[in-house]
């Protein structure tokens, strides 16, 4: 029988044996002092590195190592699809995207590259350098879309965290439920507690909340006020620090809102106490319909008769307790005199001859009835304040006999 010429097929072992088997035996038995190399660079070249905690130091090695391993395998099976993110940073917990920023994980990935590409010539075999370099090349390209999209998921988890988080103590200020832990969410959040602090209401435009409020902090960062904001129902609430001047700060912010009137509570020392600039903000803009020609913005304390007679307790008693009570000290001569000149259609001639004194006397007692109230009895609006502050002072005097 003639020798046969076909030649043995080799054991299955071998048929699937890779292709560069020599060049991957080495890698992985290189992927150990190519970790230890990458860190010591890191130590060496990162001086946010060294001054990392030991803790996420060590997160970082296992994150640099995990890297190595994912490009072996990378190479073992460069057509299979791969998870780079999950094999790369699924070892680190994900306190660790808060502890480094996306610069200094730039830099952590380009130095592993950088040690992994020094030695492709001292792991390749002979004649597989160039297929290392290519491999090791698209490999790099993968890992920075798989760091991007790693912090993007974390930004936009943290993002969506932070909103729900600043309702919350945007809502305890509106509410007045504002304790100390709105202080400590609320530094969560990045406010350093500023010492001037104005509450802004109005109405939330139609459509997506979040737009309108990145519409707010794009005109605070402007303005450079700090701010936590919310769209709470049809309102849209800023609570701002940084400026002593309510009218200033809501034209400032007023870009976003939707048509209608916006109202400025006045300025308060901080957070826990802008639950009464929320309050009277919120007042203001219930009364505002009674008061069609009001500005836009308005001072919560400019719609102090309008709240009185909305039902507003602390518009009420704001007007007997800095308007009627001073009056009263002052002398009945002031209260009495601005009484007869508002049932006098704000005529100095009218309450001269009322009160049986010359008209300069009448314009003197004006004068100090605007000194002790900062209201004016001749301009209309001052009027109409000075006239409902009156009332209430007389209705809040005949309940105390009672």
């Amino acid at each position: 029988m003639p020798e046969s010429t076909h030649s043995p097929q080799p054991p299955k072992s071998q048929r699937s044996e890779h292709p560069h088997s020599a060049t991957l035996r080495r890698l992985e038995q290189s992927s150990g002092r190519l970790s230890a190399a990458a860190i010591a660079r890191m130590d060496e070249q990162l001086p946010w590195y060294r001054a990392m905690p030991p803790e996420n130091r060590s997160w970082i090695g296992l994150v640099a190592q995990a890297g190595i391993a994912a490009f072996t395998e990378w190479f073992r099976h460069p057509e299979a699809p791969q998870a780079i993110s999950t094999d790369v940073f699924g070892t680190a917990p994900r306190e660790l995207t808060r502890a480094i920023s996306l610069r200094q994980t730039v830099e952590m990935v380009r130095t592993t590259i950088e040690v992994m590409e020094a030695a492709i010539d001292e792991v390749a075999a002979p004649g597989d350098e160039a297929v290392l370099r290519e491999a090791l090349l698209v490999y790099a390209r993968e890992i920075a879309f798989a760091t991007a999209q790693v912090y993007a998921q974390a930004a936009e988890a943290r993002g969506a965290w932070d909103a729900r988080l600043e309702s919350l103590v945007v809502n305890a200020v509106l509410s007045g439920e504002a304790d100390e832990g709105v202080l400590s969410r609320a530094a969560a959040l990045g406010w350093n507690s500023p010492d001037r602090v104005v509450v802004v209401l109005g109405t939330a435009p139609d459509g997506d909340s979040e737009l309108t409020v990145e519409a707010i902090r794009r005109a605070a960062r402007h303005a450079k006020l700090q701010v936590l904001t919310g769209v709470l129902g049809h309102r849209l609430v800023v609570v701002a620090g940084g400026s002593d001047d309510p009218i200033r700060t809501a034209k400032d912010l007023i870009g976003p809102f939707a048509a209608g009137p916006v109202v400025a509570g006045p300025v308060v020392g901080d957070l826990l106490a802008a639950t009464r600039s929320a309050q009277a903000a919120a007042a203001g803009l219930k009364a505002c319909a009674a008061w069609p020609d009001a500005p836009r913005p308005v001072l919560a304390d400019d719609l102090l008769p309008e709240r009185a007679m909305a039902g507003d307790p602390a518009a009420r008693e704001q007007l007997v307790e800095e308007i009627y009570r001073p009056l009263e000290e002052a002398g009945s001569a002031l209260l009495e005199t601005l009484s007869v000149y508002l049932e006098q259609a704000s005529s100095l001639e009218g309450a001269a001859r009322m009160l049986f004194v010359h008209p300069n006397t009448v314009r003197y007692r004006l004068r100090r009835v605007t000194d002790v109230t900062g209201w004016s009895p001749s301009d209309v609006r001052s009027a109409f304040t000075l006239r409902i502050a009156l009332i209430l002072g007389r209705l809040s005097s005949v309940n105390h006999q009672d």
